[in-house]
């Protein structure tokens, strides 16, 4: 008894943690931005002269929670992002995790312009339930004191050097100081990747957006282009029109033989030689056969009466003389004589 109740405290124990896990404030809400009251307590409250060591992280020794810190540009945030912020939440236990978005300033100097703005950029990863503290204004290249001001124990990232101006590699002071934890890029998906899809099939979501409403000045589209495109969406529906009669003609149609074989299958059963018939359809089926039957073969006219034999109408001086042929002998009478 006593092991069955260890066990079932055990499990409460169990439960009531990770039911404390999920009330973190990235599982029920959007992530807060760093200068948000929910951001600023927390990091308030985290003791910061406590170092934590890779050791004691993925023990699940620490004496709090572990910040680690990953950060990117996030344009069209895509499944490729979210895995790697699991990732990094997921790197050691009781993490809590801090991403930083660089503005539409640097970003574009340092690597172009961006399909999403900075507010939109900043949204979409807030709202990533992974994360739980956003940084606006990110930093392109980390320094001590930014990571002194946001109290970070870890930076995780791709462990492929990042290079840009004047760096071969912008994570190699986190790597020398043993602060960077590796995660694993999403083969096949990218920011760049979406964009080539969509320059690729790029009259398509043109035509697409054009049907939708947009005008030709929202889309960049030329005066030709447009009427090109319209046209286009135009002779589509006209398809689309008559792929759909023909469907419908066809689904008529199938519908129609079956009607046919129900009726033709009715009209056996009804009219079969062995079938056996119900009174009422056999008096009827009898009806139908004598009326068919008298249409074909009409009864004899009746014979004629004694009196009618010998009326002055039917009697052989009152009819009429049958024409005779040229080759018949003349009849003569004694009356000729």
């Amino acid at each position: 008894m006593k092991r069955a109740h260890g066990t079932a405290a055990a499990h409460s124990n169990h439960a009531k943690t990770e039911a404390s896990a999920t009330q973190l404030g990235s599982t029920v809400q959007p992530a807060p931005f760093h200068s948000e009251e929910l951001a600023i307590r927390e990091r308030d409250n985290c003791d910061y002269s406590i170092r934590i060591t890779k050791e004691m992280a993925t023990s699940g020794k620490a004496p709090r929670r572990v910040r680690v810190y990953a950060d990117g540009i996030y344009d069209m945030f895509h499944q490729g992002h979210a895995r790697q912020l699991m990732q990094a939440k997921a790197v050691f236990p009781n993490v809590y995790l801090i991403v930083g978005v660089c503005n539409d300033e640097l970003t574009h100097s340092m690597k172009g312009k961006t399909v999403m703005t900075e507010m939109e950029r900043y949204e979409c990863v807030r709202h990533c339930r992974y994360i739980d503290e956003v940084v606006t204004d990110a930093p392109w290249v980390l320094d001590d004191a930014f990571l002194t001001e946001h109290k970070i124990d870890f930076v995780a990232h791709d462990e492929i050097p990042y290079s840009s101006e004047g760096h071969d590699d912008v994570y190699h002071h986190i790597k020398t100081r043993g602060m960077f934890i590796a995660t694993e890029r999403t083969e096949g998906v990218s920011t760049s990747d979406v964009i080539a899809r969509i320059v690729r099939d790029y009259d398509v979501y043109v035509r697409r957006n054009l049907a939708r409403g947009y005008t030709a000045e929202e889309l960049n589209v030329g005066f030709f282009k447009e009427k090109k495109y319209k046209l286009q969406n135009h002779m589509d529906k006209m398809m689309d029109r008559v792929k759909d009669s023909q469907s419908r003609g066809r689904e008529l149609l199938h519908r129609w033989e079956e009607k046919s074989k129900d009726l033709i299958g009715t009209f056996i059963n009804f009219f079969g030689p062995n079938t056996t018939f119900p009174l009422l359809q056999r008096e009827f089926w009898e009806e139908t056969r004598d009326k068919v039957k008298r249409a074909i073969s009409p009864p004899p006219s009746p014979p004629l009466a004694a009196a009618e034999i010998h009326s002055p109408s039917t009697s052989l001086e009152h009819r009429p003389k049958r024409a005779r042929t040229l080759d018949e002998e003349p009849e003569y009478s004694d009356d000729d004589d």
